[in-house]
């Protein structure tokens, strides 16, 4: 056989396996993600409900809580950055991280410190790379998520934020995630979790809905140093959970071009070994025709 047909059968089989490899991860995703989903719609009714209990608790008491008063010179801002642990997820973590390079750009202009905060090894590999301090990080969990890791993220940014200035706290929190439109359709987005904001996205009452009516035992201050703790753990599990679901419809779509790709790619090397072997096979003829009509003029000769 030429060279270049065994080439050409050599890159098929290893386009051929890649293309396993890749329809295997699409399943994979594509399973995952129905449980993503899921877990962010199970989460959505507890976050709606402190979150009204959080708008009623700030709307119905003139309490001033370290975590709801603004700063009057905020100096130093801290940025939770929500990635993947993982590749093969097409832009997805590269979008947030674009989102997130926005985000420094414009606190800096204001003049503001930025100080990093991390969740996936994607972010931890750009920081990494660029020898940028971080504040922590973690990793491990990006595609899973529970409530530990959301809690334990909360903890550690709410000590920064109520630590002061001068001992290297921070006057604002503002967190990077990838919200879940659809399967076709991931949207990095920023929100200021700190001094506390009550966001009202997808998961919030509608607007004409009136507010609950609470008594405050023992005292309103008391009720906020119990609830806001928790809706800000809240608030961060459910941007995990959207960026997790965003991860994987983001892994699935991009592994399904990668195989639809391969199939290409082994289509066309298909057609090229093919050509390559009837190339050969006419030449086989034209020199075996060539000998066979070499050999009959050499023996009419010699007789």
């Amino acid at each position: 056989m030429p060279a270049s047909l065994r080439e050409l059968r050599q890159r098929r089989a290893s386009v051929s396996n890649i293309k396993k490899i890749t329809k295997a991860m699409e399943l994979i995703a594509a399973s995952r993600i129905i449980k993503a989903r899921q877990r962010a719609l199970s989460a959505a009714p507890y976050a709606r409900e402190l979150t009204r209990a959080v708008s009623a608790v700030a709307t119905f008491s003139n309490t001033d809580h370290p975590l709801t008063t603004e700063s009057e010179n905020p100096r130093r801002a801290a940025m939770l950055l929500i990635t993947a642990d993982r590749g093969q997820a097409g832009a997805y973590s590269t979008n947030a991280i674009r989102e997130g390079e926005s985000l420094t750009r414009l606190l800096t202009d204001e003049g503001r410190e930025v100080v990093p905060y991390l969740t996936g090894r994607k972010a931890a590999a750009y920081y990494g790379f660029r020898r940028r301090e971080v504040a922590q990080q973690w990793t491990g969990f990006s595609d899973a998520p529970q409530y530990a890791e959301a809690r334990e993220i909360a903890d550690t940014l709410i000590s920064a934020f109520l630590t002061p200035y001068e001992e290297g706290g921070v006057d604002e929190i503002h967190v990077v995630y990838t919200r879940f439109v659809s399967m076709v359709t991931q949207r990095p987005e920023v929100i200021r979790m700190l001094p506390l904001e009550v966001v009202e996205g997808t998961e919030a009452p509608p607007a004409e809905e009136l507010l609950p009516l609470y008594e405050f035992e023992p005292n309103a201050e008391t009720v906020l140093d119990e609830l806001l703790p928790l809706y800000v753990a809240s608030r961060i599990q459910y941007c995990l959970l959207q960026s997790a679901a965003s991860e994987l419809a983001s892994r699935q779509r991009a592994m399904k071009a990668a195989t639809d790709n391969a199939e290409e790619l082994i289509e066309k090397l298909t057609r090229d070994a093919n050509q390559a072997r009837q190339a050969g096979i006419t030449q086989e003829i034209s020199e075996i025709v060539g000998g066979a009509g070499a050999l009959a003029d050499a023996t009419a000769e010699a007789d």
